[in-house]
């Protein structure tokens, strides 16, 4: 049970980079439905390499999140300073989470409905992070 929570938030970041890396093949249609903003959209119409590199950086974090995670559940071989990278990934989504109010000033070209959704989405990650963090303490150390 315990490392169940950690495949759950391996799946989730897996999950999450598997859909920026349709938004590459889906283009900008994908970028608009996904919520990644009309500039990042229009950059992909215009044939930029910008959103593209952006967005498989974004996928390429989010699988070493994932593997990080399915290490600390024993599914992978145990990975480098897992216990404080699982940590920091757990921290990263709180924070982007916490930044709703900003995000909502700062980025007028995104729906506010995409930024309260995707917060509250990240908000969840973090604590099936935590979750999974915290019944695997000691294994993680």
């Amino acid at each position: 049970m315990e490392r169940a929570w950690l495949i759950a938030a391996g799946m989730l970041n897996a999950g999450a980079a598997l859909l920026h890396l349709a938004c590459v093949i889906g283009g900008p249609a994908w970028y608009r439905f996904l919520g990644a903003g009309e500039r990042m959209a229009r950059l992909a119409e215009s044939g930029s390499l910008r959103p593209a590199l952006i967005t498989i950086g974004i996928a390429t974090v989010l699988g070493f999140w994932s593997a990080y995670a399915f290490s600390g559940a024993g599914m992978l071989p145990r990975l480098p300073l897992l216990q404080p990278a699982l940590i920091a990934i757990c921290t990263a989504f709180t924070l982007r989470a916490a930044a709703l109010p900003l995000m909502l000033t700062r980025m007028p070209d995104r729906s506010p409905t995409f930024l309260v959704w995707s917060s509250a989405i990240v908000l969840g990650f973090a604590v099936v992070h935590a979750v999974g963090i915290w019944l695997n303490w000691s294994r993680l150390a």
